[in-house]
Order: structure tokens, then sequence, then C-alpha cells
């Protein structure tokens, strides 16, 4: 660093050791740049700001993220009402009105929907219901409804009403 040094030079090439022991006596020399106490209290103020900032947007980052992760209420990816349609046209035949199953024709029984205890079950979450739907269970009389045009957006309308059965009753 020649005589003439522009106040980037200097930050850079002492700026960390100004602040922890004062100035470095090389950049004394400088007549240009005035590294007096008042000097190195706004650098080290400025910094403890810029740190403090950072810290304080990773901190609201990460409380962000984790209330966007929380699995405690899944959200449900399906509209009700129109589930509610489609369900009165093709399900209320085995699986009655107000969803509480049945005795069906093939002799099988069907689930209850509105047992609270039975749908909060980790095994009969979305995906079973999903695969329900759109598989069906020949075993059970249960049809493919996913080959007789039921989309997949329609089933997941579907899941949600279904879930309106035993909402509010655990």
């Amino acid at each position: 660093m020649g005589g003439t040094a522009t106040l980037n030079q200097a930050w850079t090439a002492g700026e960390m050791k100004a602040i922890l022991r004062g100035p470095d006596p090389s950049l004394r020399r400088m007549p240009e740049l005035n590294w007096g106490k008042r000097h190195m209290a706004r650098l080290a103020f400025f910094r403890f700001v810029a740190w403090g900032g950072s810290i304080a947007i990773a901190c609201a980052a990460f409380a962000a993220f984790a209330d966007s992760t929380d699995t405690a209420k899944p959200v449900p990816k399906g509209n009700p009402a129109l589930g509610k349609k489609i369900f009165s046209v093709k399900c209320v035949p085995c699986h009655k009105a107000d969803g509480s199953g049945g005795v069906k024709l093939t002799g099988n029984p069907t689930p209850n929907w509105r047992d609270a205890k039975r749908m909060a079950d980790p095994k009969h979450d979305d995906a079973y219901l999903r695969d329900c739907i759109t598989n069906g269970k020949p075993k059970s009389g249960m049809p493919t409804w996913s080959k007789q045009g039921v989309k997949p957006a329609d089933i997941e309308n579907l899941i949600a009403y279904i879930r309106t059965f035993s909402a509010g009753k655990k």
C-alpha cells in the first residue's frame, strides 16, 4: 500500500487488527486516513450492528421455517364442499349419507367414518384413503374409482369431505 490508500484498501488491510488491537502502525503513516479512537469506535459499532442484523434475520428465517414444517395440523389438500357433491352421487349407496357405514350388498361391512378414534389411527391416514378410492378393495366390493373417471383432484376432495365426519369429535 503506497503513500495514498483508499478507505476500502485500508479497511481490508487492517480493519480486524484495528478493531481488536487498535490501528495498524503501517496505516498510521497515511495522513489522509483518520484512524483515531472515534473512527475505530464507529467501525466497531457498525460491525456490531451488521452482525446483529444478520443474526436477527437468520433467527426470523429459522422461526418461519419451523412454523412451516409443523406437522401437528396437516393442511387438507381438497375442498370438502366439492367432495360432498361427489360423495352424494358415488359413495352414499354403500357408506350412507352421514358416513356411518354399515353392511353393503356384498355382505361386507363398510367403515364408520364418524368414529374419531378410528379416523385418528395413523394407518387410516389420507394415503390409506387415497389408495382405497384410487385402487379399490376388490375383496370388500370397493370399486376402483380412478378407472371409473374419478380424477385425482376429485379424490382429494372426497378425502377432505370424509375427514369432516370425524372432525371435532376426538
